[in-house]
């Protein structure tokens, strides 16, 4: 297929501010639901390092997280902290763990730009160490980000696809992000459309918010647009633009018409359980569509109750709701 011209009059139109571009997580409308606020989130993240020893390590005996948070560094922020450091020192510890499977060496839990600057200028790096498992891990990694590191909603939404991906929760995931479980979905919902591999071809996209994101992956969870998705993103003039313009590249392509995206409501995950524990359950409504699943010992034949009575409890639905049908 002639991927010539894809980008044909997006790239000036990418260079104009948008006025319905929203900051990278704004603080309105559900942004302010947070479970946190940022000053609470900054000291819940001090508190992992009160009361502890600061050594100096060698930066290269520190590997990352095994959890990425960023999609890419900005280079003059880091540059910026690279000659204070060289200037006036490191002010703040960073946060390592004992490597868990490697002896003699540790883990970043947060602090990675000063790790990389102190390994850049050939200096040790102050660092608290402590004994973290996993899970206290990637929330003190979380929190830490949420509180000080300015990550995009993009980046954020990366963070909390790949906390699932390694089998935490969404109360987890919630509590490492400071987002409550509409927010934690609506970022999944964003990962869910959007591939890794073309999230991060757009990049962090700094000033693109969560409401943008979400109209974005309706138009590429098309699939119509899945082959010209891939053509745009694979175009040498697409990866000669800034992040920013990356995303309002491809949002424009796929929105030709120029019409507000329909958007869909996104749905909550919620848990219920029996007094007795004999039945657990999470359940998940978007307005249109309700989806149940059930576990635990009784599961099977309650849920085979549920299904012989279907006619009989909708039958009380409708009584209950005047015999309205919507």
């Amino acid at each position: 297929m002639a991927r010539k011209n894809l980008l044909a009059g997006l790239v000036d139109a990418a260079d104009t501010p948008q006025a319905d571009l929203a900051p990278a997580y704004p603080m309105r409308g559900a942004s302010k639901s947070m479970v946190r606020s940022l000053d609470e989130l900054s000291r819940q993240a001090d508190k992992f390092l009160e009361g502890e020893a600061v050594v100096e390590l060698d930066p290269e005996t520190i590997d990352g997280s095994f959890v990425v948070d960023r999609l890419e560094d900005d280079k003059e922020q880091f540059e910026a902290l690279k000659e204070a450091i060289s200037e006036r020192g490191q002010d703040t510890p960073i946060l390592v763990r004992p490597h868990p499977t490697v002896s003699g060496r540790y883990q970043v839990v947060f602090g990675h730009r000063r790790a990389r600057a102190a390994r850049e200028l050939g200096r040790k790096v102050k660092a608290v160490v402590k004994a973290l498992d996993d899970k206290t891990h990637v929330i003190a990694q979380g929190q830490e980000n949420s509180a000080r590191a300015n990550l995009t909603f993009i980046e954020r939404a990366l963070f909390a696809r790949r906390l699932e991906t390694l089998g935490y929760d969404r109360a987890v995931i919630s509590s490492a992000l400071a987002a409550n479980a509409a927010a934690v979905s609506k970022m999944m919902s964003v990962t869910e459309r959007i591939s890794a591999p073309v999230i991060e071809s757009i990049g962090p996209a700094p000033s693109v918010g969560r409401e943008r994101w979400l109209e974005l992956s309706l138009l590429v969870g098309k699939h119509s647009n899945a082959e010209k998705v891939a053509d745009i993103v694979d175009e040498a003039a697409f990866r000669t633009l800034s992040s920013d313009e990356r995303f309002n590249a491809l949002f424009n392509a796929l929105n030709r018409s120029g019409k507000p995206v329909r958007k869909t409501s996104a749905s909550v995950k919620q848990a219920w359980q029996t007094a007795d524990k004999a039945v657990s359950a999470q359940y998940s409504n978007s307005g249109k569509a309700f989806a149940i699943s059930m576990k635990s010992r009784n599961a099977g034949r309650f849920g085979q109750y549920l299904a012989d009575n279907l006619d009989r409890l909708y039958a009380d639905f409708l009584a209950a709701s005047d015999g309205k049908e919507d």
